[in-house]
This record gives C-alpha cells, structure tokens and sequence, in this order.
C-alpha cells in the first residue's frame, strides 16, 4: 500500500500507546497535524466511505504530510488516563507521537472543537509549529447550548446533543451522521469544558506567536460566531503575526465531513501554504542577519 493512502500508526510515547491514521508524502511541504473534538476519532478527518471529505487525502494531494492523532485518551491510548490527567501531559504525549511517526519537521496544526484546547498548547509550546487552524469552538455558547450542554459529561450525553452538533441534517451525507465516527470521551475533557472559553481560550490566544486561522460554520449551533463575535476571538490574539477569521457557507459544526468538507479543507491548507511562506522568509532573513554579523 502507498504510503500517500490513509494508514493507520502506532507508536510509543513514555510508555503510552499513541494511534493515528497517517498519510505521507516523500518531501512534505510541512506536516498538517488534525486533532479531533469529543467523542470522536481520527477517522472523523478520513470520513468512512468518503474519500471525497477526506483531510488526509486532500492534503497529500496539496504536497504536505498528515497526521490525524487520536488525542490522549482515545484510541490506543484509551486505558492510560493518569497518564494524561494534566495538559503538559498531554502535550508530551501528542509532540512526542508526532516526532515519531513524522520525525523532525514544521508542523501546522487544525484543532477542531475540543481539539482546539491541544492545538493551541502545541502551538504556544512547540516552535516547530508555525502556524494554526481553528473551527468548532469559541468564547460564549448559544443560549440553547449552553441549557443543553450544562449537564453535558463523558458519561452523559444529555437528549437532544445530537441535533445540536449535526443539524440541519441536509449539510452531511446522509449515512454520515454517526456512522463510524462515534468514541467514547475522556474523563479529563469535563475540566477543559468548565475553563476553557473564559480561562484558558483567552490565555493561550495571548500567546499564541504564530499566525491564526479562526473559521465557524454558517450553522454553528454550538458557539456563537456571528461577526461580533468572530471579531472578537480574533481580538484575543494579540501576540500572532496575522490572525484570519471567517465564516463557511453551508456549513455546520462538523465542518470535516460535511458536505463543504473539501471546501473547507483547502481553505486550511491555503493558509498553510501561507504559513509554509512566512516561515521561510523569517528563516531566510535570520540567516541574512547571521551572515551579515
């Protein structure tokens, strides 16, 4: 099998099984790093029996390397929790899976949802990423949201969550919704939920020093994203080069396997060409300035 086909990795991380669907490239452009949200998998960014939506094969494609991580405490890492209780821990987990399945190299990073929390720690953590794409998250819930989500764990999965997260139902493939995409969450991730839109968000945003994509589907239900608010998330990022903000129409919260899934996608990679761009001409102006020295 080509290596260019999704494929699935397992590596070893400080004794930690860490999994991840893969496609490679012989000389990537960079590495796109794509962590998924709650309740979910790294298929969520190869959707089953739709090639057509698929991250992993849109990208390779586009020159860059992928690597859809299962986030600490799923997939092989599933029976390891002490193990990634704190976010340093998690983010020694999720780098170190990195390095060994793509080895040294720049690395742009699409947080989606609860994988945004990660995304961000990776990229304020780790100078090899050098640039980050955003979706599926926020400051402030929709009022209907926040009722319904309020009770909302791990373990429970309050009536009415489905709709939330997968209307209007006309926006997916009809045989998506659920279909092959579905985990069980993590006993950490109800401590993200209750800090992160007005604690941790805000202050990782602040020192987030690489440039920053921020997109929200014309159909949010979740967060509130209208431009008020989109303005106000780019706001936060006061530390980065550039911050680019937008909305996707046709668009819900599940912006990777719907039906504007590759509109989408090529959206986030032209920004990593971007990223790929402004990286190589502070690399190539710090070597001018040695020499000049």
């Amino acid at each position: 099998m080509s290596k260019t086909a999704p494929h699935p990795r397992v590596v070893m991380v400080d004794g930690v099984p860490m999994s991840a669907l893969v496609a490679e490239v012989a000389e990537p452009r960079a590495v796109v790093v794509a962590l998924h949200g709650g309740a979910t998998t790294s298929a969520y960014f190869d959707c089953p029996g739709h090639p057509e939506l698929s991250l992993l094969r849109v990208a390779v494609d586009h020159g860059y390397t992928v690597v859809a991580l299962d986030r600490p405490g799923y997939g092989a890492s599933a029976a390891y929790p002490d193990a990634m209780a704190r976010p340093e821990q998690r983010v020694v987990l999720a780098f170190g899976a990195i390095q060994r399945i793509a080895g040294a190299a720049d690395l742009f990073v699409l947080g989606h949802s609860m994988g945004c929390e990660l995304a961000l720690r990776l990229a304020v953590q780790q100078p090899e990423v050098l640039g980050v794409s955003l979706a599926g998250t926020g400051r402030r819930y929709h009022p209907a949201a926040q009722e319904l989500l309020k009770d909302a764990s791990p373990v429970n999965r309050p009536r009415g969550l489905r709709e939330l997260l997968w209307e209007p139902a006309r926006l997916y493939p009809p045989d998506v919704i659920g279909a092959g995409l579905s985990a069980g969450g993590t006993a950490y991730e109800g401590d993200v939920v209750k800090t992160w839109s007005r604690q941790d968000f805000p202050a990782l945003a602040g020192q987030t020093k690489v440039p920053v994509q921020f997109l929200a589907g014309e159909y949010e239900n979740v967060w509130e994203s209208d431009t008020e608010a989109l303005a106000a998330i780019g706001a936060m990022f006061t530390a980065a080069p550039r911050v680019q903000t937008g909305e996707l129409p046709d668009s819900g919260h599940n912006l990777s396997v719907g039906l504007t899934a590759e509109s989408y996608h090529r959206t986030v990679l032209s920004f990593a060409d971007e990223c790929v761009a402004h990286r190589a001409r502070e690399t190539g102006k710090t070597e001018v300035e040695v020499e000049a020295r």
